[in-house]
């Protein structure tokens, strides 16, 4: 079912090129077979269908005095009509239409991220009314003060203080850490988290509309309507294209006399290898990336991509693997040995579902620590877990660090060990940001973590290294304006919610995703699938290495007009072969930019 949509999806973005193709081939046969009169207004119809938003958008670019080169392209038409050369006109009409539909394709596929942004929130929230999960009412109609009922694993919609006793929640997203947050009675509770443990029950603080998440979603929308337009790179070339077409058409003239040797010089000026080659080499890169788990959702990006001068790097998920790694064990009792601490602490954390509890788990397993059996394990939520192991009870609770977690292990009020831990940097990322580096590339790094677990993942990857930390996602996007009010063009990797706006202030907006779609993804312009940090090398090479190919054809294609434009102003080649000709032009463009799709 959902092939068949994103096939009737394709078909409408796609119709009017279809459209006209169809109809260019009944013409041919019409007119093959007699049918004069018939052919002509069918043609006419299928030249007004294929061009009449060129026309339109002509009109507008005029009254703003923006120039481009589809004036070229309109007056081939005209005169083409005029001149009854209507195959030559249609021919035209479907290039120029085709190439703007695979423009226009890539933005409208990218419009869809905030919709799917907006739909993780529930839409339905289910009340607490008298001691019980009462009846479901829209999101929109909570009102402040009023109790709600979370479930297990569902996603929190409106901010609120915590009812229930306890609470386990997942505020990754959100922050981009990749602890689970333990929360107790009267503590808040913010809209856009997950609920990992059990049923929880909290007093709304805030509507949806002034929500933590809602505000986020705003910061993205109005992000988007920040960024420039896109240029398209054809443009660049298209005062220069233009005048010497208009001085070749001047010289067809007065050196014959006649309109069909301006035609023809106009039909191969017709810019359809200029306006296509962009489109179909970015659309190569994509392909090109794709392969390499690299998914671009916006065309425009690639462009951008090949000239970015700065990268922002969100440090947890992005730089490092997100997942928690004991990485230090300090004890401080004489009365137990390494591998009774290990197995004791093993034990108690043996079935817990905590991140930092599997660290201290595989931990011990690495060290070959004890193997020991507890028991009246009791986990509560802000306080720690304990059990009993051989008549005497232990306790693992978190302990206050600058660095990052701790957790201590306690006999009663004697503290046995410390267990300290650090988010893993990825293996290649010292490799990849030295390689950037050496691009003339400068690297920032925007987290929410601590300053001094930010600077130590700073130091490991060496010298010239900007760190921010404990950043709000408000933060991250300011620092986002501020680096391109500078002048650079930004790149912003990152993997959370607390990403997504800064995501999509930023020129380019690029996230590690797992399969599964996440918020940032949406607000990201690029998706890498998968941790591999190389990929960020290999996104920055498959970007040159197409946009070179896309120059190349338009250079190909301004040198093969140009000399085409001079042999019809002197008469050697009338507006029909002139519209082959053209063709051929289109061919060999469309053949080079393909190349683009091998990396």
């Amino acid at each position: 079912m959902k092939n068949n949509d994103n096939i009737n999806n394709l078909f409408k973005s796609f119709r009017i090129p279809i459209l006209v193709f169809i109809g260019i081939i009944v013409f041919l046969v019409l007119n093959f077979a007699g049918e004069k009169i018939i052919s002509n207004i069918l043609i006419i119809f299928i030249i007004f269908l294929g061009s009449y938003r060129l026309f339109q958008e002509t009109a507008i670019s005029i009254l703003k005095k923006h120039f481009a080169l589809d004036y070229i392209a309109i007056l081939a038409i005209v005169i083409s009509v005029v001149t009854n050369e209507y195959f030559v006109a249609s021919i035209i009409a479907l290039m120029i239409a085709s190439g703007r539909t695979l423009e226009e394709y890539g933005v409208a596929q990218a419009k869809k991220s905030l919709t799917k942004l907006v739909d993780r929130i529930p839409n339905d929230i289910v009340l607490w009314e008298g001691g019980i999960a009462n009846k479901k009412e829209k999101i929109g109609n909570i009102k402040i003060g009023q109790e709600i009922f979370i479930r297990k694993g569902e996603v929190i919609g409106l901010d609120g203080i915590l009812i229930s006793e306890t609470a386990l929640t997942d505020e990754s997203s959100l922050t981009g850490e990749p602890y689970l947050m333990e929360k107790i009675k009267g503590d808040q509770i913010r809209s856009g988290t997950i609920n990992i443990g059990d049923p929880i029950v909290i007093k709304v603080t805030k509507t949806q509309q002034n929500s933590t998440y809602n505000k986020i979603i705003n910061l993205v929308k109005s992000a988007q309507e920040e960024k420039a337009p896109l240029v398209r790179l054809a443009d660049k070339y298209s005062t220069i294209f233009t005048l010497i077409t208009a001085i070749i058409a001047v010289f067809a003239y007065f050196n014959s006399h006649s309109m069909q040797y301006v035609l023809a010089v106009l039909v191969i000026a017709t810019p359809c290898p200029l306006i296509l080659a962009t489109p179909i080499a970015l659309l190569g890169g994509v392909s090109a990336a794709a392969k390499r788990r690299i998914i671009v959702k916006k065309l425009a990006s690639i462009e951008i991509l090949s000239r970015a001068n700065t990268f922002i790097f969100d440090k947890t998920g992005t730089i490092t693997l997100g997942k928690p790694k004991l990485t230090k064990y300090i004890s401080y009792s004489s009365d137990y040995d390494q591998k009774e601490i290990l197995g004791i602490s093993e034990a108690i954390e043996r079935n817990s579902l905590h991140p930092l509890a599997k660290a201290i788990v595989i931990f011990a397993k690495e060290k070959h620590g004890n193997v020991l059996m507890a028991s009246n394990i009791k986990e509560v939520v802000g306080s720690g877990i304990s059990g009993k192991i051989k008549g005497k009870t232990y306790t693992l609770a978190k302990e206050h660090s600058d660095e990052g977690m701790s957790i201590a292990l306690s006999e009663g009020k004697n503290k046995l060990a410390v267990f300290k831990f650090e988010d893993e940097i990825k293996q290649e990322s010292k490799t990849i940001i030295d390689k950037l580096k050496k691009l003339g590339i400068s690297i920032h790094i925007f987290t929410g973590d601590k300053i001094a677990a930010a600077q130590k993942v700073a130091d490991v990857l060496g010298g010239e290294v900007t760190v921010q930390a404990e950043c709000t996602p408000k933060d991250k996007q300011e620092g986002i304006k501020e680096l391109r009010k500078q002048g650079k063009i930004t790149v912003m990797v990152g993997d959370g919610i607390n990403d997504a706006p800064a995501l999509a202030l930023s020129d380019v907006g690029i996230v590690f995703s797992n399969e599964e779609q996440t918020a940032a993804s949406e607000a990201s312009d690029i998706v890498f699938l998968g941790n591999d940090f190389s990929l960020v090398l290999d996104s920055i090479n498959i970007s040159k290495r197409t946009i070179h190919i896309a120059l190349q054809s338009i250079g190909w294609g301004i040198g093969l007009s140009i000399g085409g434009m001079i042999f019809a102003s002197i008469g050697m080649i009338p507006p029909v072969f002139g519209a082959f000709f053209q063709e051929t032009i289109d061919v060999a463009v469309i053949i080079n930019a393909l190349r683009a799709s091998r990396y």
